[in-house]
């Protein structure tokens, strides 16, 4: 049996559909975040709960991190999609996904850390580090899923 025949028989294991679904819940709110953030501005930040000094910071966020985030969300949306669809390209999708998260990751920890957030939104501050491993987790799960031929 050949490598291509393989891959034409192979059938969709049951926790694709599951990491399916649950990726692109995920990658999902992450859009309508970007959405809201980026048409909505102070409206929905003050409505999510954030302090001026969190608006502040948001509204001063340099243009270029738009490319890192736009990547970042969109990636993960893309590669669940095609994740679900069974392409391989969800590979490419999440691995642009993490590029972006990690670049991310990098300006709001390292280079431009955020302001204390609000003590009930305290827990928010691991929200990077989460999305990180989340695209590290979906990055690896396609690359495995393409690796076993369940990926066309």
């Amino acid at each position: 049996m050949t490598d291509t025949t393989t891959r034409m028989t192979t059938a969709t294991p049951w926790h694709l559909w599951a990491v399916g679904v649950l990726s692109l819940l995920w990658s999902g709110y992450g859009g309508y975040d970007f959405i809201m953030t980026t048409t909505q501005g102070e409206a929905y930040f003050r409505a999510s709960g954030f302090d001026q000094a969190m608006i502040d910071y948001f509204n001063a966020m340099p243009g270029w991190m738009y490319v890192p985030w736009t990547l970042g969300v969109w990636g993960a949306v893309a590669g669940s999609i095609l994740l679900l669809l069974r392409n391989r390209l969800a590979v490419w999708a999440f691995g642009l996904s993490l590029i972006g998260a990690v670049v991310s990751l990098i300006y709001g920890q390292f280079v431009n850390p955020m302001p204390a957030l609000p003590a009930e939104m305290a827990m928010m501050t691991y929200m990077p580090w989460v999305i990180t491993a989340v695209a590290v987790f979906l990055l690896w799960y396609a690359w495995t899923m393409a690796k076993k031929g369940v990926l066309r």
